[in-house]
């Protein structure tokens, strides 16, 4: 037994000479076979052990009898025991999330707090071959490509490594007994209320009695075959990930033209591009990517949600992945506005939305001495046409400015469009009036009516700046 782990080990390049591990136990069956095997193999590893147990506090009494279990385990073993409990039902509600899912998304938080904090390298997991089978019968029944059937992954980022991941559930149980251990049996494993156990209990079982007495190994051997396929299409995808793809730190860009490619590499693009930024493999389905396909068709301003916080919009063709934000409504309420008395506008300063505005003043202008410099956040306007008072706004239904060099007027909302200003953004910009007249869409256009001419003797100058924080 040992040697076939420790050859898995080195085959697959699990854990290397001198790691930090820190093994996931639960106290069950399998953790305690993989704490007990790697203890036994650490010297020949030159690896040090410690142990992390979160509790998930949703079996009651049994939940604290796992947890002083793991902890008299390490105990003996002479091990560093991390425990944390997290009331994972209430913490599934608050997430929106499935019990299953928020257990999973807590222990890796765990796993992570504790790799920083004491400098383990690698988490080792207690997935078997059994595992294996039920996951890829899981994910086939659910829908799945290639990615999904090729199961459990022996390592993912060469942080998480599944050392058992060899060993049926049958040779853990033999382990378990030839070498007198007691683990702590979760009886709700044996409840056939959750899909998983079907699996286990009755549909694994069903096939091995009918079909093929080796099932297990049968789906094990197919999915290292599908997952050797699927990491050379990977490979190729990436290369139109890098060509189509802009990551920022606020959204994905992908640019419309992926969307002429080959639609299997247009699926794995789009998978690449929603799990990476959203920074999560899971929740996401086929059905997500053929909505951002359909996404892709449409006019321009389109959204669709996905998972995990975050949608997708169609500006002009191209497909931005963003996170969805809580309105703050200080900042965007659209009938915000900060009024200045024309009298008393030199050197004053306003903040609005994420913008510091300056008001200066130059008095006497001579066209002939001044040098009006050119920038998109610097503006200069005939301070004596505007007759009472100035005032910042969001924009309105309706809003219309007379940009320079037209007579005639334009709405702001087809300006937005014209120059491709996301949705989401336009209530952000700040729109600066005279006299209720809009004068400056910052940043944009700015207005026929208040430009300086060879008759003006007063100018108002506007210095736009983005606040820090």
């Amino acid at each position: 037994m040992y040697k076939k782990v420790l050859s898995y080990i080195k085959d697959n390049n699990l854990i290397e000479f001198g790691d930090k591990v820190l093994v996931a136990v639960s106290g069950g069956p399998d953790s305690i076979c993989l704490l007990n095997i790697l203890f036994k193999l650490k010297e020949e590893l030159n690896i040090d052990i410690g142990v992390a147990h979160l509790n998930h506090m949703l079996r009651g009494e049994d939940a604290f009898g796992d947890e002083e279990y793991v902890i008299n385990t390490c105990e003996k073993m002479n091990i560093p025991c991390f425990v944390k409990r997290m009331d994972i039902e209430t913490y599934s509600k608050e997430q929106k999330l499935s019990c299953e899912m928020a257990g999973r998304n807590a222990r890796y938080d765990f796993f992570d707090e504790i790799m920083k904090k004491e400098g383990y390298s690698k988490v080792a997991t207690a997935h078997n071959a059994n595992d294996q089978a039920e996951t890829i019968l899981f994910r086939l029944m659910r829908g799945t490509g290639l990615e999904g059937l090729g199961g459990i992954k022996a390592s993912r980022d060469n942080k998480i490594v599944r050392p058992i991941l060899c060993l049926s559930r049958k040779e853990v149980e033999d382990y378990i007994q030839v070498n007198n251990l007691n683990p702590r049996i979760d009886k709700t494993n044996f409840e056939k209320i959750y899909n998983r156990n079907k699996i286990r209990l009755d549909i694994l079982p069903y096939m091995k009695k009918n079909f093929n007495d080796d099932i297990i190994q049968t789906l094990n051997r197919m999915s290292i075959l599908i997952q050797k396929d699927n990491q050379f299409i990977e490979k190729i995808a990436l290369s139109f990930y890098n060509k189509y793809c802009i990551e920022s730190k606020d959204y994905f860009i992908i640019k419309k033209e992926m969307f002429e490619e080959d639609e299997v590499v247009i699926n794995r693009v789009l998978r690449n591009a929603i799990t990476k930024y959203s920074k999560s493999n899971y929740d996401f389905e086929m059905k997500h990517i053929y909505e951002i396909l359909q996404l892709s068709k449409k006019n321009s301003g389109k959204i669709i949600d996905l998972p995990n916080k975050i949608y997708a919009e169609n500006i002009y063709g191209d497909i931005y992945i963003k996170h969805r934000k809580e309105k703050n409504f200080n900042s965007n309420e659209k009938k915000q506005e900060i009024n200045i008395d024309k009298g008393n506008v030199n050197n004053n300063t306003i903040d609005f939305n994420d913008f510091k505005i300056e008001f200066l003043v130059i008095e006497n202008y001579n066209n002939t001495k001044l040098n009006l410099e050119k920038n998109n956040f610097i503006k200069y306007f005939d301070l004596d046409q505007i007759i009472k008072n100035i005032s910042v706004r969001n924009r309105k239904d309706g809003d219309k400015i007379i940009p320079l060099g037209m007579s005639g007027s334009k709405k702001l909302k087809d300006i937005f469009i014209d120059m491709k200003i996301p949705k989401e953004d336009r209530d952000n910009v700040p729109i600066l009036c005279f006299d209720d007249k809009i004068a400056w869409i910052v940043g944009l256009k700015v207005s026929e009516q208040f430009k300086i001419t060879n008759k003006t003797k007063n100018i108002l100058k506007v210095v736009i700046q983005r606040k820090e924080y």
